[in-house]
């Protein structure tokens, strides 16, 4: 068993809104952020999740080498609910050098290369205002926010797909257990690019119809993008919820699929569930993975029946935000701190004939009850599973 980690703020900007307000609205009334794809000149059928007024961000001149998608995204989430402030407080309080920038995302500024390559010259030159390594590089994240806020931390960016950005709590836990920092901020960036939706097309992942997990009839994943963060802490008096375990495991067995026997993620939950020192038992609520691809979904309902039997409460929050990929674990992990500090146990959306072969106990719609501790899992292409124990403030 781990001593918890306090999350002393956290924050998350999606196609439901920017900041914790908008989300904690669109849980309680069941809203979707998905929309009929329209992002770009993409020329798909299929829904997306696409973050408002991104585009209108305008980075701090300080930062314009950084300007990109993906950064101008991680810009908007990082100003709401006082979430630069609560950084800038931790380095005044601890020092640049002891505050790490641990985040995942999988696009990172893939968006900026595209535009960039329909601007070559004649001669097949890329622009000259094009730069690679501080917008599309997956480091560029990681620079970003550490240039922003003047931290001298340690800074890595983890890119494993979906759970990057859950692997990222674990990675601040081991940190911290070295002594190395004294706080992380820890999270996850991901934007829409025509590489990832052409992308999952060709992979026959992106669904013509709205996601629909754990549906009989799910097609697919509904694309978002998104970010979000969380300000880990040494120390703490107070926090807005714990970080009480983690757990991570590779089961590599396909590039695009999971085991089908969901192996990897049941050594992941229970890793999660070892480091909080709790019993399946104790768990009140679920946040799936659930992607809403045939494979994924059923794969996990077997991981989740073996660990925990069929009577936790679960569901899956990508009927409303989209599959955000690289950001989908953080984002997650902030709605199960809403759920904790609410009581809410949010019902999957659009789901119309539940899925026979499921056993789950897959809400469908929202329940309130007091919650203490919730399990939020991340599953990645390849095999990088991750899975989250979170408790409520205290």
């Amino acid at each position: 068993m781990k001593q918890p980690l306090a999350i002393t703020h956290y924050t998350l900007t999606t196609a439901l809104g920017a900041g914790i307000a908008a989300h904690r609205a669109a849980l309680e009334s069941g809203r979707s952020g998905l929309a009929p794809c329209a992002f770009a000149d993409v020329d798909l059928p299929g829904y997306v999740g696409e973050v408002a007024g991104v585009d209108a961000v305008q980075l701090p001149p300080s930062l314009n080498e950084f300007d990109c998608r993906n950064n101008r995204l991680a810009w908007l989430a990082l100003q709401q609910d006082g979430f630069a402030e609560a950084v800038q407080a931790a380095r005044s309080r601890w020092g640049a050098h002891r505050v790490a920038v641990l985040v995942g995302t999988s696009t990172s500024g893939i968006l900026q290369t595209e535009l960039a390559y329909r601007r070559r010259g004649a001669d097949g030159a890329l622009p000259s205002d094009f730069h690679y390594e501080a917008t599309h590089n997956t480091g560029s994240l990681g620079s970003f926010i550490g240039a922003a806020f003047g931290l001298t931390g340690p800074s890595m960016v983890v890119s494993t797909a979906c759970s990057s950005s859950a692997k990222v709590f674990a990675s601040a836990r081991r940190l911290l257990e070295a002594g190395w920092i004294d706080a992380a901020v820890v999270g996850g960036v991901d934007s829409l690019c025509l590489t990832t939706l052409y992308g999952f097309n060709s992979l026959e992942l992106f669904s013509a119809d709205i996601c629909r997990p754990w549906d009989a009839h799910r097609k697919g994943l509904s694309l978002g993008e998104a970010a979000a963060y969380a300000l880990i802490e040494r120390n703490a008096d107070s926090a807005q919820g714990w970080l009480l375990g983690s757990g991570e495991s590779s089961d590599g067995h396909h590039m695009s699929a999971p085991h089908p026997e969901g192996a990897g993620a049941v050594a992941a939950m229970r890793q999660a569930l070892a480091e909080a020192g709790l019993a399946p038992s104790q768990i009140d609520y679920i946040n799936l993975h659930g992607t809403a691809t045939p494979g994924n979904d059923a794969a996990e309902d077997r991981a989740v029946c073996s660990v925990f039997g069929t009577e936790t409460p679960c569901s899956s929050t990508k009927g409303a935000t989209g599959h955000t990929l690289g950001a989908a674990g953080a984002v997650e992990a902030a709605l199960c701190l809403i759920a904790l500090e609410q009581g809410l146990m949010p019902g999957g959306l659009h789901l119309q004939q539940r899925d026979p072969a499921l056993q789950a106990h897959y809400l469908t719609e929202n329940r309130h009850a007091p919650l203490r501790a919730v399990l939020s899992n991340s599953f990645g292409f390849g095999g990088s599973n991750a899975s989250l124990v979170l408790g409520a403030a205290r």
